[in-house]
């Protein structure tokens, strides 16, 4: 017998699941507890015939009525300090239309590095806690830094697609493991595994905006135009979003719809158009002592901060603009207007989203998070920059040197760019330091700016509640009428560790509700409790292989938040007891949140073989002319001593083609046939090349085995860049000659393993106008062999 419960709040789709469960088990389906929702049951008829029957078609399951559209917005690697809607040199006005009719808070905190937060954000709980200690390349085998968010910790984006949201995301994902980046997946921690029926971006920490390594939700694609087509990233993954949202909307009116839309912008390379770049042309000639003077100047008389708030010192670590050399100062002025363009660049893209939501009318229902930074800005291009970001996290950076006879191409397609560490610096003004120093607000504190003009009745102010980037989640399933469930897919959920900031939505002085967050990113670390802050800075983050002082040796510092806007006055000496307190309770947050061990390594934990158990591997084979891999997960050869064999068939007319690659034209390693002839080209980051050619053709119309063998010169103790080696030829057992290549490093980008092609950008220009030069003849095998020297 059936019974009847109070329909009163219940969504159409769910009132079946009650009527067949009952009051007590029906509530709970109600509360959203457990998801996915049952299959709701047939409320018809069934008879002998169709005539005497009542048909009942399957509903899908509705969110709560009025829920609005949620827009997520997270830029990368830009500081408190750069956009102009926040006192900054960089005109943002599509930011300052979200804000004058939206919220602006100015204590909002990301976890200082870019998937950390990226997985904090997405799932409302601390990133140790989602497994996200540190980048996902960096992954180890401790549950606070596996790289792997864990099945217990539910992304918002399945609770809302769970509770009838359309669900995508574009850009920039940076939460997959590296070594689940394959063909052979798995892909249920790719973002169409985690709750997003769409996704359309890269899912690696960064990648090049003229050529980026594509997927389009788990296969990989190629963008849709060419550079000299007037490619770029930003702009295409825009196009997708506002394509994706006029869809939604056509094909189904009623249904909200959830886009995260992350660009690669503003982490390196720094690329922006070059109409972007003229725009600051001569605008950074000043430098950054006197940028960091005039933004905090601009954003004291905006109200941004506190008209008592203090700009901190430049640290002696950091060097002053006036002691640069002339030519080095006109190199990093470059850097910065370079810099400047791909912000404003992005903010214009981002008004093109904006634009499509206020002539499609969803502008007023749909709730916009517009995170302005995953983290600080960031210091990893050194203190002289660099032409190639990569080889700076790898190890390598000759700073002014690298741009020698190519200033001109800096933010084009032929660079990589990164700032120095003193415009990193000023963009973070009125704060200390940088990306990944999670122990000052230079790297944790980013603007926020909130918008949702049916919901929020205040305009145009700021709000100073102290939150953090996982109270995202809960707000917005606060505003939307969802419960947090307690179990996913059958698997208990850990508690959401957010608070929802809706409180703060139309009450200025309401209190907040934060009371305590820890932060800790490669060892430097900090506790926020009751207005008070503690921090221990413990590395300088343009050294990638780690500072190499003992955690123990740390000094603390203490500041009154609640006085010192910007951490200008350590006040540890004076209070010791406050210190000893808030370090205690940092340590029960760092046990409560996984946390330990605390580690300083960066570059040599960027060491793919961390992420395998069991003894190391030492040999790959491959088939086939169509191998596409994420590099970290194809052979791990270089810079050790290792030997590849091919076996191919040479076509009658001769063979022509890359056999295997690694890399593109910012840096990797090429073996590849041309004019018939046997070549091979290491590209060391745009920086060196080594390149061998034959003297003669390979022979025509047969089967042929190549063989390298590279004797490496082995590495300086904690270095990732080796000392180089020699790389020698055979071709059905004859040697044809050798090449020394003098430096060598253990990954080479984002850009893809292949075997048969070469197919982003090339790693050779020698073949950079024959598009993927596949490679014409039949590849039997390419086997890799590591040696144990």
């Amino acid at each position: 017998m059936l019974r009847v419960c109070h329909r009163s709040g219940i969504t159409p789709g769910l009132w079946g699941v009650m009527l067949l469960l009952g009051c007590s088990a029906a509530h709970a389906q109600q509360a959203g507890s457990a998801l996915p929702y049952p299959d709701p049951p047939f409320k018809g008829k069934i008879e002998e015939t169709i005539k005497d029957s009542i048909p009942d078609y399957p509903q899908a399951v509705k969110p709560p009525a009025g829920a609005p559209n949620v827009l997520i917005i997270l830029l990368d690697d830009v500081g408190f300090g750069m956009t102009g809607t926040f006192g900054g040199p960089v005109p943002t006005p599509n930011l300052d239309k979200l804000a004058a009719n939206g919220l602006k808070y100015n204590r909002f905190h990301t976890t200082a590095l870019c998937s950390p937060t990226r997985a904090a954000l997405l799932a409302g709980r601390n990133h140790h806690s989602v497994g996200t200690g540190v980048i996902i390349e960096m992954g180890t085998g401790f549950p606070g830094y596996t790289g792997i968010i864990p099945r217990d910790t539910a992304l918002v984006s399945q609770i809302l697609a769970d509770n009838g949201y359309a669900t995508a995301a574009f850009g920039k994902w940076h939460n997959t493991p590296e070594t689940e980046i394959s063909p052979a997946g798995p892909f249920d921690r790719w973002p169409t595994g985690m709750g997003f029926n769409n996704f359309y971006g890269f899912n690696q920490g960064e990648t090049n905006q003229y050529h980026p390594t594509l997927y389009r939700n788990v296969k990989p694609v190629n963008p849709p135009k060419t550079p000299e087509q007037g490619y770029h990233f930003t702009t295409d993954m825009t196009d997708e979003t506002i394509a994706w949202i006029h869809n939604v909307g056509s094909a189904s009116p009623e249904m909200p719809w959830f886009a995260y839309y992350a660009p690669g912008a503003c982490h390196a390379p720094h690329q922006a158009p070059q109409e972007w770049r003229d725009k600051f042309k001569g605008q950074f000639e000043y430098g950054w002592d006197r940028q960091r003077k005039l933004t905090f100047s601009r954003q004291r008389q905006m109200g941004v901060i506190p008209a008592d708030s203090v700009l901190t010192l430049r640290p002696p670590e950091i060097p002053a603009w006036d002691e640069q050399p002339v030519e080095a100062r006109q190199i990093y002025s470059k850097l910065m207007e370079n810099y400047a363009g791909f912000m404003a660049h992005t903010d214009f893209e981002i008004g093109r989203l904006i634009t499509s939501l206020e002539q499609s009318g969803e502008l007023d229902n749909t709730l916009i998070f517009y995170i302005v930074g995953d983290n600080g800005a960031s210091a990893e291009g050194g203190l002289e920059g660099t032409f190639n970001e990569i080889a700076s996290l790898a190890g390598y950076n000759p700073g002014v040197a690298g741009f020698t006879d190519r200033v001109d191409q800096i933010g084009g397609p032929k660079s990589e760019p990164h700032v120095p560490v003193g415009w990193a610096w000023a963009m973070d003004t009125p704060f200390k330091w940088t990306k990944q120093v999670a122990s000052h607000f230079g790297g944790t504190r980013n603007p926020l700016v909130v918008h949702w003009p049916k919901g929020i009745k205040a305009k145009n102010e700021v709000r100073s509640q102290f939150h953090h980037v996982i109270d995202v989640v809960p707000t917005i399933l606060d505003v939307a009428g969802i419960p947090e469930p307690k179990t996913v897919n059958g698997i208990p959920q850990k508690p959401i560790e957010g608070i929802s900031m809706r409180y703060s939505f139309d009450d200025k002085k309401a209190k907040e509700r934060r009371e305590t967050q820890y932060f800790e990113m490669l060892g430097n670390r900090a506790i926020y409790h009751n207005g008070f802050i503690a921090c221990a800075r413990h590395g300088i983050p343009w050294v990638t292989t780690g500072s190499g002082k003992p955690f123990y040796t740390d000094q603390w510092e203490l500041y009154n938040l609640n006085e010192d806007f910007t951490q200008a006055t350590d006040t540890a000496a004076r209070n010791p007891m406050k210190v000893k307190e808030l370090k205690e309770k940092f340590m029960e947050e760092a046990k409560k949140y996984n946390v330990l061990p605390l580690d300083d390594r960066l570059s040599q934990r960027l060491d793919p073989r961390l992420r395998n158990s069991g003894p190391p591997r030492m040999s790959w084979t491959y088939y086939g002319n169509d191998v596409w891999l994420p590099e970290p997960i194809g052979p791990s050869s270089y810079p050790r001593s290792h030997a590849v064999t091919i076996d191919i068939k040479v076509p009658d007319q001769g063979a022509e083609g890359v056999i295997a690659c690694a890399g593109g034209d910012s840096g990797g390693w090429t073996i590849y046939v041309k004019d018939g002839k046997l070549c091979y080209l290491y590209n060391f980051f745009m920086f060196e090349e080594y390149a061998f050619e034959a003297q003669t053709p390979l022979p025509p119309g047969g089967p042929a085995t190549i063989k390298l063998e590279f004797a490496s010169n082995g590495m300086d103790p904690d270095q990732t860049i080796s000392k180089g080696g020699t790389m020698q030829f055979f071709v059905n057992g004859q040697s044809v000659g050798q090449v020394a290549i003098a430096k060598a490093a253990f990954r080479h980008g984002v850009e893809p393993f292949e075997i048969g092609r070469d197919s982003i950008s090339s790693v050779s220009s020698a073949y950079a106008d024959k598009g993927t030069f596949p490679f014409n003849g039949t590849i039997e095998k390419v086997e890799f062999q590591l040696k144990e020297k």
